[in-house]
């Protein structure tokens, strides 16, 4: 009898770590591109792209990156739709983007924002975060909003553009 029960725990906790397995296996990632790679990416394939512009500071995006951005919907739909690009608002290093290149604009000793983030992220002269921007295949802006979306807000948004 005591036999037995070793057994059936055994079998049970087999049980339990095979499918605890096959969940984590399941989980979709999100692909990250950079903008060299969406450049040349769009070449190959058009879609359009969403760029995320955050800071390393900001709880509101952070709250986006653990909540929006892990939603298995939005990950599928942001895999199959778009290229998606992250930008960090205070990014220091240079970066290429439509044969310009975008580098950081120093306002006191450790503060700046990004040429590039405030390019596409700024609303009326006003660069705040988190800010999601649409750009179509010709990396023109069709959708700029700089505010918390949640899940729901990112599932409408993606079925509902073009």
């Amino acid at each position: 009898m005591h036999f037995t029960k070793k057994l059936l725990f055994l079998f049970i906790f087999f049980v339990y770590l095979t499918s605890f397995g096959q969940e984590s296996n399941e989980k979709e990632v999100l692909t990250i591109f950079t903008f060299e790679e969406v450049e040349k990416l769009q070449q190959q394939k058009a879609k359009p792209i969403l760029v995320f512009i955050y800071t390393d500071w900001c709880k509101i995006c952070y709250g986006m990156k653990r909540t929006t951005f892990k939603n298995k919907k939005v990950i599928q739909l942001l895999n199959e739709k778009f290229y998606f690009v992250q930008l960090n608002g205070e990014e220091k290093k240079t970066i290429t983007f439509l044969g310009k290149k975008f580098k950081f604009n120093p306002t006191g000793t450790t503060t700046g924002t990004h040429q590039l983030a405030y390019e596409l992220g700024a609303i009326n002269k006003i660069i705040s975060y988190p800010t999601t921007i649409i750009l179509n295949e010709k990396f023109e802006i069709d959708f700029q909003l700089s505010s918390f979306l949640n899940s729901k807000k990112m599932i409408t948004l993606f079925t509902n553009y073009k």
